[in-house]
């Protein structure tokens, strides 16, 4: 997500004929499985279309040529788009808001703070430098939301630093490029955030969720720099203390960033938009008038400006791509796919880890991050609940192949913007991104094969709805969304074997009698009642009201005054509105899992 391209170069004759080549060449494939519509919009996307026009066109001409006449209409297009888990989410205000964040801080003099602060408390280490790249990388890209800003920012002053202290070129090229992809895997970052609009997954659980696989990343890549440090035998700087306090102490001010941010969502005193716009604010106040590294006059209006073209881009995307999206499940697309590549023989969960994977490199490789979610999304997470994977899993292989993807030969958007901001051919940078990307991948492979990395810190949370289903004596619904991609939110299933024993058919178990057997039903569901039972529900009568045509004259007169039977003397009111327990909606599952396992319906 970066506002900077590289500089424009004259094209080669030969280079532009094998493009065109492998563009047409493309076009007929696709052509060949999908027909002439799907050859059409390949061959715009490919020709440099605006991804927000080829996704809405796409969505205009499937709903047109729809089989169907009923379906032949352009409203279509919107349900997704204008319903409320869309419209209605946070996420939306929260994008352009964490995007002028973010260039207010590319902006200003916050990078060479941020070097200095890193560079004071693990300078010592060995690969100290190469560490303070690889943290101050991070933090900044999680801060800005996007890797070319900071390759250009935090990339630019810490290349030629690297090469003073002796490192060697290929290696200092290599970790400022990579570098600008690490924070991506980091709580708050732009990538989770859009990952769960698009998924309805909790982003506050997902923010808890990757910090382990954050951390992970990040000990490899430090422990691959500390390496080359001693191997190289780089000269470590003395850790001095009095220096580190003075270069926290001047980057307290953007520490309060994160700690805002993070307070006001925890106390539960700010939503995630409503903390991003604090946040927004904050920024603007310290970097205007406590460090005056800008003006409101000269820099603001244009930061503003540039920051919501960006932000609305990306808002215009997504929209669009719900668009599509809502054809996507419509038509059912990801089963058809599913049972293809069943009868292929892809059967085995690992198959598909490696599948899913490839997919999702290739299209990190050829599109911008939200575009690659936005797309990738509805098509993978079918076929990830056929294959009983957890949602926090699937999020952390989507979030770690797009930092790969970022990096990876010969399309990676950050080997371009490295090339332009460090005026190098960008072909030269492959070998160099090389030991990298290999350890990038060995992440992957980490956390694609062992799920735990990915779960290990919301286990606490699943056991939590687990315990409250079961004081309550019902199905634990919510520990399910939590546990595994289901293929209907709204009726969630049991995901493990012993679960599946348990709660046949994601009810609650039979109960032994002496009597009929007959299956308890969960609290509220209205099985075996009597007639009259019935009518009182119907008529939204309590449990032993007299059936209707059977009141005396003062219920009668109760009911016109509006008390009812619970207008007895000593009773309770009625509550206006209950959430069943077992017959919650997605939107009810999703507000009680936000607000934790002790937020009752």
């Amino acid at each position: 997500m970066s506002a900077e391209t590289p500089a424009e170069k004259p094209v080669d004759p030969r280079t532009a004929r094998i493009g065109l080549g492998v563009v047409g060449a493309v076009v007929a494939f696709m052509g060949w499985l999908g027909g002439g519509l799907v050859a059409l919009v390949i061959a715009l996307a490919l020709l440099g279309t605006p991804l927000f026009a080829v996704m809405g066109g796409a969505s205009e001409l499937a709903w047109l040529a729809h089989p169907d006449q009923r379906y032949q209409y352009l409203r279509f297009i919107a349900p997704e788009v204008l319903a409320s888990r869309f419209a209605g989410s946070p996420i939306l205000t929260t994008i352009p808001l964490f995007t002028f964040v973010g260039y207010l801080l590319a902006e200003s003099k916050t990078p060479r703070r941020l070097v200095r602060a890193a560079s004071a408390w693990v300078g010592w280490m060995p690969g100290g430098l190469a560490i303070v790249c690889i943290v101050a990388s991070a933090v900044f890209t999680l801060f800005t939301g996007g890797s070319g800003v900071t390759i250009i920012a935090v990339g630019g002053l810490l290349y030629p630093a690297l090469r003073e202290k002796g490192y060697s070129d290929k290696f200092s090229l290599g970790l400022v490029t990579t570098g600008g992809s690490l924070g991506l895997l980091l709580p708050y970052s732009l990538p989770l955030l859009v990952y769960a609009l698009v998924s309805g997954l909790d982003f506050n659980l997902a923010f808890k969720a990757v910090l382990a696989p954050g951390a992970l990343v990040l000990v490899l890549m430090g422990a691959y720099s500390a390496w080359v440090g001693i191997r190289d035998k780089i000269p470590r700087q003395r850790l001095d203390l009095r220096e580190a306090l003075r270069a926290t102490w001047d980057f307290k001010w953007e520490l309060g960033i994160p700690v805002l941010l993070v307070l006001g969502i925890k106390t539960n005193l700010t939503e995630i938009d409503e903390a991003a716009g604090l946040v927004a604010l904050y920024t603007v106040l310290i970097e205007v008038f406590v460090y005056r590294d800008l003006t409101v006059k000269k820099d603001l209006v244009r930061i503003a400006k540039s920051s919501m073209a960006l932000a609305g881009a990306v808002i215009l995307i997504l929209a669009m791509a719900n668009a599509l999206i809502n054809y996507v499940i419509q038509e059912r697309i990801p089963d058809k796919v599913l049972e293809y590549m069943l009868r292929l023989g892809l059967d085995k969960t690992w198959q598909f880890l490696i599948v899913m994977n490839v997919f999702l490199l290739v299209l990190g490789m050829v599109m911008d991050g939200f575009s690659a979610i936005l797309v990738a999304v509805p098509l993978v997470l079918p076929f990830a609940a056929h294959f009983g994977l957890g949602p926090f899993h699937v999020a952390i292989m989507f979030v770690l192949n797009l930092e790969l993807a970022f990096c990876c030969p010969p399309l990676g958007l950050n080997l371009f913007i490295s090339s332009f901001r460090f005026n190098r051919p960008v072909v030269s940078l492959y070998r160099i991104a090389l030991p990298f990307v290999g350890l990038l991948a060995f992440a992957l492979l980490l956390v694609s094969y062992i799920p735990s990395i990915s779960n290990v810190l919301v286990v606490g949370d699943i056991q939590g709805w687990r315990e409250k289903a079961e004081r309550e004596n019902r199905t634990p619904r919510e520990a399910w969304l939590l546990e595994c991609v289901q293929q209907d939110r709204s009726n969630p299933l049991p995901c493990s074997e012993a679960d599946k024993k348990k709660y046949p058919d994601g009810q609650m178990p039979v109960v032994e009698t002496t009597g009929p057997v007959t299956a308890t039903p969960e609290a509220g569901t209205g099985e075996d009642l009597t007639d009259d039972e019935l009518m009182n529900l119907i008529s939204g009568k309590e449990a032993g009201a007299p059936a209707p045509g059977t009141e005396s004259d003062e219920d009668l007169l109760k009911a016109i005054m509006g008390g009812g039977a619970a207008s007895d003397a000593g009773a309770a009111p009625a509550p206006t509105s209950t959430v069943v327990p077992g017959q919650e909606t997605e939107d009810e599952l999703m507000k009680m899992i936000q607000g934790g396992p002790e937020a009752g319906p």
